[in-house]
């Protein structure tokens, strides 16, 4: 596999505060054996959403998935051996967010080092691509019909990213650490209620591909909760990576699976969707590169806050969104002004991101005066007190900032599907991962390569169909190979060259605000972290209304922020994080969603206690 380790990444420099960490694992250690998760089949783990302990810990939105990890840590393998082993089991239980038929970012701290790295395994489009790509007559095609074709359809960045980081950073070999999530999907694991809700939404088009209902509608009928489900060709899937390498995904008879798929989606007869064919070849598999890059970096309250740089716009939306925020004490504000500025801040933010980022191979990104705390505080200046500002706003120019001053037309925030998935894992050594993968909405393109186990991502859906306005250069149109742009937000932060926290997100564009909203909640407002991810969360993302769930939507600070002139739609539950913090003893704590999602799973190798 051809990959591009791009070795820009800045020292991390500030003085330290918290327990410091050992070296990291030696890498080289390939042949241990990861124990085994899952002795009965259909067994599945209990689900809590914060543990605190000694030896690292994982947390995800699966109790299997996290054990996975752990496994992994007890037998001696680092927080990027745990990483992979948790996102394998992820595209086993947690089949319509994440999968090797889709991509994601991998942000990783080497405590050795005291550096950040990040990992863009983002899919990317054909080399035929351009930016009329889902036009046709020079109209765009329909958005639930991109969604649900080949058209829609990337090369899957997501077994790269597994291969490039193990290459890097592991200590344990690919084949090792499939083996959990291969017993998994060979023995089952017990169907829940969100699982089922899930395949009940995609059920319509499910059915017409013949693959995809054989395997999610077992006899044509929704899996019932409490049922073991199985997936024996995902398990042979894993197995015959394990044996030949991530190079059988990509030029292998894998490989020939899914652009056979995608150029010819295996269609039930009788349907009467159009289903679209896409224009994926082998070439285009054989050329992917991941790309081992710079990670954004703002420096926030005396923290380093380290994310992913484009192709991802979620590092530089939340940092300049905390940039914003810098000179406003947040912790000193009452609930209904600390939400007022989370949200004009976020709106401002959005506005510049849609105008400036897209894939930095194919557009000039201006990431560093996104970034830059002149361009933050030209922009914080439109903030008011007693005013709302108006959606959509023209964004700034970080090139030149002028105060409250913006340039040329808004660009509307382009749909991106919610259902991606996020891991955070931390080892005894003091190494940190937080990854985001997805295959884009829920179900993917909803097309199953045949005998393959696994749905195929819609993630070319995420560029813009057409220019917004003819008057203002869009960033994100498709072209030959480009990867579109993403909110994905996986985030490390730093005290003195050591870890804080990390957290993450799915949801869509509102992982962004998900994001930044958990981390304000725990630095500023001192909400513990399980507590900041369980707060009710606001989405504001350069729109005429600000999304709410239901807690905000049904409570007071609702009627206080109309007041102001804030308008709001109802959202019943924006994104689904989980995260990891040192202690200053040094402990690890994990943290997951209470109820989002069914809830999330948080472990520790050696809870408090047992040390």
């Amino acid at each position: 596999m051809r990959r591009s380790h791009t070795r820009t990444l800045a020292f991390i420099a500030v003085a330290a505060a918290l327990t410091g960490a050992c070296a990291a694992a030696p890498a080289g250690a390939h042949g241990s054996t990861v124990p085994q998760t899952r002795p009965h089949p259909g067994r599945t783990e209990a689900k809590v959403p914060v543990a605190v302990g000694y030896g690292g810990a994982v947390a995800s939105v699966d109790a299997d998935a996290s054990a996975a990890g752990i496994a992994v840590l007890q037998a001696g393998g680092n927080a990027v051996d745990a990483a992979v082993a948790t996102a394998a089991a992820l595209g086993v239980t947690e089949p319509y967010s994440a999968g090797i038929g889709g991509g994601g970012y991998f942000v990783y701290y080497d405590a050795r080092q005291r550096r950040v790295y990040t990992v863009d395994g983002r899919e990317t489009a054909p080399d035929s691509a351009d930016e009329h790509l889902f036009q046709e007559n020079g109209v765009p095609v329909p958005f639930a019909e991109a969604v649900t074709s080949g058209l829609g359809v990337g090369v899957p960045g997501t077994a790269a990213t597994w291969d490039t980081a193990l290459d890097a950073w592991g200590s344990r070999s690919l084949r090792k650490l499939l083996e959990p999530a291969e017993r998994l999907a060979r023995d089952g694991f017990t169907v829940d209620a969100t699982f089922r809700a899930q395949t009940e939404a995609n059920q319509d088009r499910f059915r017409d591909f013949p693959d995809t209902a054989r395997l999610f509608l077992p006899g044509g009928n929704l899996p019932a909760v409490g049922s073991t489900f199985k997936n024996p060709d995902l398990a042979d899937t894993y197995d015959e990576i394990g044996r030949k390498g991530v190079g059988a995904l990509y030029r292998g008879r894998i490989a020939q699976d899914i652009v056979r798929t995608v150029r010819r989606p295996p269609v039930d007869p009788d349907a009467t969707r159009k289903v679209r064919a896409g224009d994926l070849t082998p070439d285009d598999l054989d050329g992917y590169d991941t790309l081992v890059q710079s990670p954004t970096r703002v420096n926030y309250e005396g923290l380093d806050v380290y994310g992913m740089a484009p192709s991802s716009s979620g590092g530089t939306t939340v940092g300049e969104a905390l940039n914003i925020l810098e000179r406003t004490d947040i912790g000193a504000l009452d609930d209904a002004e600390y939400l007022h500025r989370f949200i004009e801040a976020s709106r401002i933010a959005f506005a510049d991101r849609g105008r400036w980022v897209g894939d930095p191979a194919f557009e000039d990104v201006p990431t560093r005066g996104l970034l830059s705390q002149r361009f933050a505080d030209s922009r914080a200046c439109l903030i008011k007190d007693d005013a709302v500002l108006t959606s959509p706003l023209a964004p700034g120019d970080p090139d030149d900032p002028a105060d409250c001053a913006t340039r040329g037309a808004a660009a509307p925030t382009t749909y991106e599907g919610e259902n991606t998935t996020h891991l955070t894992v931390a080892d005894r050594w003091g190494n940190v991962v937080a990854y985001t993968l997805t295959i884009e909405q829920t179900g993917g393109s909803g097309i199953t390569v045949p005998g393959r186990g696994f749905l195929l991502n819609n993630e070319l859906t995420d560029f813009s169909f057409a220019p917004a306005s003819p008057a203002v250069h869009d960033p994100n149109l498709p072209g030959p190979g480009k990867r579109p742009r993403s909110s994905m937000s996986p985030t490390i932060v730093l005290r003195d060259g050591r870890p804080v926290l990390a957290v993450g997100s799915p949801g869509g564009a509102t992982i962004i605000t998900t994001v930044l909203q958990t981390l304000l909640g725990r630095l500023d407002r001192g909400l513990p972290l399980v507590e900041a991810i369980a707060a009710p969360r606001a989405s504001q993302r350069n729109q005429t209304t600000t999304e709410l769930e239901p807690e905000l939507w049904n409570g007071p600070l609702r009627t206080r922020l109309q007041a102001l002139g804030h308008r709001f739609r109802l959202n019943p539950e924006i994104g689904a994080a989980t995260g990891v913090e040192r202690l200053p003893d040094g402990r690890w704590l994990a943290a997951a969603e209470k109820t989002r999602r069914g809830g999330g799973s948080a472990m520790v190798v050696r809870p408090s206690g047992s040390r």
